[in-house]
């Protein structure tokens, strides 16, 4: 369908129900495409109940739908109102179709979840397909283990989404590091639609006043970051273990807790931290980039932004993944290490303190990730931009010029 309109527009759909990284690579994704086509507007749906923490350039907006917790058993339930969750859904649903139809956009890159949380972009995608619109699947390099990944997607009906709805499906990383739909039975006609990008690289935003950095950060600093921080506890204990056990570690450590770890968590652990002279912790940054752009080294769990910022910004990186219930980190964290990229160490329920004081003495003699040569490793933002190009290109635009691995 023409539309006769001279702006652009790309509607951006992720579900976040807990955590930090579907939205954050929404928002980086984002961000480089208007800076490249400058009659593009991005709009972005989002559940998280802290977006408006985090700042967005000219032409990139929000609409945030009602919340949503997921339990131990698997259910969803409201994040605040107190409400059925079936009507909650409902409700989530409606937002996302009625924001489609009159946002209108040329393109709909949905995030992770094919059909969303429960189907709740199933008929979104039907009314854009009518109109269209560009669908396009967006997935990280790692999903999870086959036997997990198959069943759940046999579940969700996920397949025939992939075969008569999208138009293409990209993989935010590279196929040397992570086949995340490996294993699973694809038709011909979908994986024909496949591009693998590269990992979207990441930058310390200039935009705005300079971000406000704790005092520890003036001299060189280990960097610990749990992402969103709801499954982050093992690793600031076993951290905090170790500068308790031996105080004069190389490197002062600052703590970035996460802003969805458990209230009286955070609480234990800055008690513990303000009895340490070489340790400081804080909740949130809006701007981890700067975080780690100044950090000797880092110390995470090995989320996808996580591993992408310490790609771009070139930091040594200790990984400590989940194997619970995803094996997703484990699975990222062990390519890179064994590509040298990183190194990996495994929680084993113990959290002996030596065991992560001897990690953290080794972290500043490890190689930096440059060292190791990977052809197309941070293209993917670039490349997105070549992929948008024909849907959105306008004459005046900045022209994409990429030189990497597309297919």
């Amino acid at each position: 369908m023409e539309r006769d309109r001279k702006d652009t527009r790309i509607l951006i759909y992720s579900h976040d129900t807990f955590g930090l990284g579907h939205l954050r690579r929404c928002r980086t994704i984002a961000h480089a495409l208007v800076d490249r086509f400058k009659h593009l507007s991005v709009l972005i749906l989002s559940g998280s109940p802290i977006i408006g923490s985090f700042d967005f350039r000219s032409r990139v907006d929000f609409v945030r739908v009602p919340g949503v917790v997921k339990l131990r058993n698997g259910e969803y339930t409201p994040l605040n109102l107190h409400i059925d969750v079936d009507q909650m859904l409902e409700m989530r649903a409606s937002i996302i179709k009625h924001t489609a139809e009159m946002f209108d956009p040329d393109i709909f890159i949905v995030d992770k979840e094919p059909l969303g949380l429960r189907g709740e972009v199933l008929e979104t995608l039907k009314m854009l397909k009518q109109r269209g619109t560009r669908l396009v699947m967006g997935l990280r390099d790692v999903m999870d283990e086959p036997k997990l990944l198959v069943p759940e997607w046999q579940r969700k009906k996920v397949l025939p989404a992939l075969r008569d709805l999208y138009d293409e499906i990209w993989i935010y990383g590279l196929p040397q590091i992570c086949e995340p739909l490996d294993g699973i039975t694809l038709p011909a006609s979908v994986r024909k639609k496949i591009t693998y990008t590269g990992y979207l690289a990441r930058e310390v935003s200039t935009a705005g006043a300079p971000p406000r950095l704790p005092e520890i950060t003036k001299k060189p600093y280990i960097l610990v970051t749990t992402g969103g921080g709801g499954d982050g506890e093992e690793l600031i204990d076993w951290v905090l273990r170790a500068y308790e056990h031996d105080p004069m570690l190389p490197y002062p450590a600052l703590l970035v807790l996460g802003p969805f770890m458990q209230p009286e968590k955070q609480t234990e652990f800055m008690n513990r931290a303000a009895k340490l002279k070489r340790v400081d912790a804080i909740t949130f940054h809006s701007n981890l980039e700067a975080l780690v752009a100044g950090a000797s080294g880092v110390v995470a769990m090995g989320g996808y932004n996580t591993f992408c910022e310490v790609l771009s910004l070139d930091k040594r990186a200790l990984i400590i993944p989940r194997t619970k219930p995803r094996l997703e980190q484990f699975i990222r964290a062990s390519s890179a290490a064994n590509l040298g990229l990183v190194s990996m160490l495994l929680e084993d329920g113990a959290r002996d303190p030596e065991v992560m004081a001897e990690a953290l003495r080794a972290l500043p003699r490890q190689p930096l990730p440059s060292s190791v040569v990977v052809p197309g490793l941070l293209e993917g933002l670039p490349n997105v931009a070549k992929l948008v190009a024909p849907w959105i290109q306008r004459p005046d635009d900045e022209q994409p010029n990429v030189v990497a691995r597309i297919g």
